[in-house]
């Protein structure tokens, strides 16, 4: 436990939280309400990561007081008691090790998740919105605030693409292991002959774009578009032209918004998203001058996680080999236990590559 709080450095945060109060008592905090906003976030992640640690540090003090305890009564209700707390609190020190290994150069920021459907028909539009329904429950369940950007139906059933933001520090770091293709195996609900399916959705992780990055966008270089916002089966979300939909013309790259505000914010919202897409295209390029200069191509795989419904019940990281009996649970939400594997298993591939 003393590592990890080294690692994390209590001192330098109790003294930024200190520092963000300041921030956050200033009258004309909201004058700027996106400042005001990060500045909110930010103390908000903070308090609840000292909190953390200093709950975790009196567990820990408590469970050795409740062995001293059943040891001096010799009590085997207080020593099972003793040894519950013990499992509990060995999972939470694991967990918060975990933050630890969060230590790359945009680990920290907030990040921006694309799901797109793949190889399946109307089984993977069906499979991209249970991963989309995956990660915001996954985000409810830990008070990580989110936002849907664009969201793109397809015909018969379930969505082509969408894109939104969870608003968190350290959602690129914790997230960005999800990326790659994910596959479903089931019984396709679309198939009037009850047949098995296969059927594929994609998952992109971005860092968030903040001031200091140098993406440098000439805006000759872009084609905007508004359009008329539109929801499932084409029924108008919006009765006025607000979505927009911006090209990148040299690279191709396109991207939208229409979540049901006004044009100018969709530009805005827009416009962060393709930053981002911009800035993960020169982290890969440079990372693939690296790879060539070390003669030496990416060991990141493409296909990353199966979720088998049909003939057996199992989902599995084919990186990590961990693995859940209950792939209900699994898309309600409750994905930190790969997310964790995840992380390890990438800071395992790192330090060999190194």
């Amino acid at each position: 436990m003393g590592s990890i709080e080294a690692v994390l450095d209590l001192d330098k945060m109790r003294a930024d939280v200190a520092a963000l109060n300041e921030k956050a008592a200033a009258p004309d905090l909201w004058d700027d309400p996106e400042a005001a906003q990060k500045v909110t976030s930010r103390l908000s992640f903070l308090q609840g990561e000292l909190r953390r640690v200093e709950d975790l540090r009196r567990r820990i003090d408590d469970v050795n007081v409740l062995f001293e305890l059943a040891e001096a009564e010799d009590d085997a209700d207080t020593r099972a008691e003793a040894e519950s707390e013990l499992a509990a609190v060995h999972k939470a020190v694991g967990e918060l090790e975990v933050r630890t290994l969060l230590s790359g150069e945009y680990d920290a920021r907030e990040a921006l998740v694309t799901i797109r459907s793949e190889a399946g028909g109307v089984d993977a539009a069906d499979f991209a919105e249970m991963l989309l329904r995956m990660y915001t429950r996954w985000a409810e369940r830990h008070g990580y605030p989110t936002e849907v950007y664009d969201t793109s139906y397809a015909e018969e059933a379930g969505i082509k693409s969408a894109t939104f933001a969870v608003k968190v520090p350290y959602a690129y770091g914790t997230l960005s292991v999800e990326q790659g293709t994910h596959r479903l195996v089931r019984i396709s609900p679309f198939d009037n002959q009850g047949r098995r399916q296969t059927s594929f959705a994609g998952v992109e992780v971005l860092p968030v774009v903040e001031q200091s990055d140098r993406v440098d966008i000439d805006e000759s270089e872009l084609r905007v578009d508004v359009y008329r916002s539109s929801g499932p089966g084409g029924q108008g979300v919006n009765t006025t032209d607000s979505a927009v939909r911006i090209t990148h013309i040299p690279t191709g790259i396109v991207v939208s918004c229409q979540n049901e505000r006004s044009q100018i914010q969709n530009r805005a919202s827009a416009m962060a998203v393709l930053s981002a897409k911009l800035l993960e295209r020169q982290r890969q390029e440079e990372q693939a001058r690296m790879n060539a200069l070390k003669g030496e191509g990416s060991s990141w795989g493409n296909q990353m996680r199966s979720y088998v419904l049909h003939p057996y019940q199992m989902v599995k990281d084919l990186r990590t080999e961990f693995e859940v009996g209950n792939p209900q649970s699994v898309l309600d939400g409750e994905i930190d236990g790969f997310i964790e594997a995840g992380i390890r298993w990438r800071k395992t591939q790192q330090t060999a590559a190194a």
